[in-house]
């Protein structure tokens, strides 16, 4: 028997109307939201680039394969949560999103606690694995201490808004996210160029923000009277939900994971050259996320819209739902190559001001972003395949693609080829390429229709 809680306002049923109004309307607050969120985390790049040091710059900018590598197992799991709630909602099963969300908060403090833990413990040997120059190695310790210390704030937001988006609300974690990106912003200003705390003061910041964010969104699903309000009093674990989460987020969590830790040595391959190589990379990832939002925004988008379809059996919808939100990706990203490549040493010059860092910068725009198209391809299709439940494929693709290859390519070309910058960052695009060629025959081969294996507890109950 269906529970007779409803779905409020702010849920969205994506199983019927305009597929391209549902992709881009879920789309729009989710790429504001990582639009805001990447401008405060380019205000803490341009901070410490212009009022601390270029050591510190450096520092700070590469530290993105040691973060993603816990946070990115956790937001696999997140997805996975999603993915559950989506079908359970799409089938109006709302006493069973009620207990999805119990199980995933109960999850989500554990994690917290472990994770912390991890991280702090961890510092030392990801200095060793990232080979960090002396030079460095102070402010990214400083930084990583503070950063793993607050990680709490991160997991509980990125949970919390994948329980709200899974139902169609991208609106409130949009909101929230402003809120984090305004209050980092501030704060950045205040404890780096007025309080003096370099590189401590842009990772208390964030922490600061993170909170904030975390604190609005856990608050926000307390209070409401949809079937994702939280309620702590009696609420329950439920095992046969956390086993379907785990088959669903965990291929994602490992593969993040395992992608990050590869990124770390990889990273290392970089760092080798010395801070203003190191410096430029930071400027290009940096520029480069500008590229990545809407296709991030519209692979989430997909995966929220196939989940939702599927929970209704509507397999013909939700393909249809794939490949509009593809063009849609292919269309956004096209329009920004441009003008990035043709102004890439002005956009590098926002960072930093040292000649030889805007060089470098400049050169690996020009050289990685037009590969971004290639990566659309990746992005939708898994995201679309994990809506459905089929998390294994895009893992393995992944991992062979971003670990396996690049591993390889990097090894090959430093010791036979040449050991010098360019062709060492060219690893990153041939393995875009390469998983964007595997994942399209895969996804061609196995579309969007449901296993016909064993049900799982999802179908069994939908």
């Amino acid at each position: 028997m269906f529970s007779k809680a409803k779905k409020r306002t702010t849920d969205v049923d994506m199983t019927e109307g305009s597929i391209a109004k549902h992709i881009i309307s879920f789309s729009i607050p989710l790429l504001v939201g990582n639009l805001f969120q990447m401008m405060y985390n380019m205000v803490d790049t341009w901070v410490v680039g212009q009022f601390v040091s270029d050591a510190a710059f450096s520092a700070v900018g590469t530290l993105g394969s040691v973060t993603n590598l816990m946070i990115g197992f956790f937001m696999g799991l997140a997805s996975g949560a999603g993915v559950v709630i989506s079908r359970f909602f799409g089938a109006k099963r709302y006493d069973r999103v009620k207990d999805t969300v119990n199980t995933s908060v109960i999850l989500t403090a554990v994690l917290c606690i472990l994770f912390t833990v991890l991280g702090l413990g961890l510092i030392p040997a990801f200095m060793k694995m990232l080979a960090m120059p002396d030079e460095v190695m102070t402010e990214a310790v400083t930084y990583l201490s503070i950063w793993f210390s607050g990680i709490s704030g991160l997991m509980i937001y990125n949970m919390g808004s994948a329980i709200m988006r899974a139902v169609g609300d991208s609106r409130r974690p949009f909101i929230y996210l402003v809120v984090a990106a305004v209050t980092n912003t501030v704060l950045d200003l205040l404890f780096v160029i007025v309080f003096k705390w370099g590189v401590a003061g842009v990772a208390i910041a964030t922490v600061i923000s993170q909170g904030v964010s975390s604190l609005l969104t856990v608050i926000s699903l307390c209070r409401n009277d949809s079937c994702v309000k939280i309620s702590f009093k009696g609420m329950k674990f439920h095992n046969p939900i956390m086993k379907e989460i785990f088959v669903i987020g965990f291929p994602a969590a490992l593969q993040m994971t395992i992608t990050a830790f590869s990124n770390i040595f990889v990273q290392s391959y970089i760092n080798f050259f010395g801070m203003e190589v190191m410096g430029g990379w930071t400027a290009y990832n940096k520029v480069g996320q500008l590229v990545l939002l809407p296709m991030q925004s519209v692979s989430l988008a997909s995966t929220t819209f196939v989940g939702q379809n599927i929970g209704q059996n509507q397999v013909k919808r939700a393909e249809k739902g794939a490949n509009v939100s593809l063009l849609i990706t292919l269309i956004s990203t096209a329009i920004l190559v441009a003008p990035i490549m043709i102004f890439a040493r002005a956009f590098v010059s926002i960072f930093n001001s040292n000649t030889a860092i805007i060089d470098y910068g400049s050169i690996f725009i020009r050289m990685m972003i037009p590969f971004y198209l290639v990566w659309c391809v990746n992005q939708v299709y898994s995201g679309a395949l994990r809506g459905v439940g089929k998390s294994i494929g895009p893992m393995i693709i992944m991992l062979v693609s971003f670990v396996a290859f690049r591993q390889a390519y990097l090894f090959v070309v430093a010791r036979f080829i040449s050991n010098t910058i360019l062709p060492i960052a060219m690893g990153f695009p041939a393995g875009w390429v390469l998983s964007a060629i595997i994942t399209l025959i895969y996804y061609k081969i196995t579309g969007l229709k449901p296993k016909e294996k064993k049900e799982s507890f999802v179908d069994q109950v939908a």
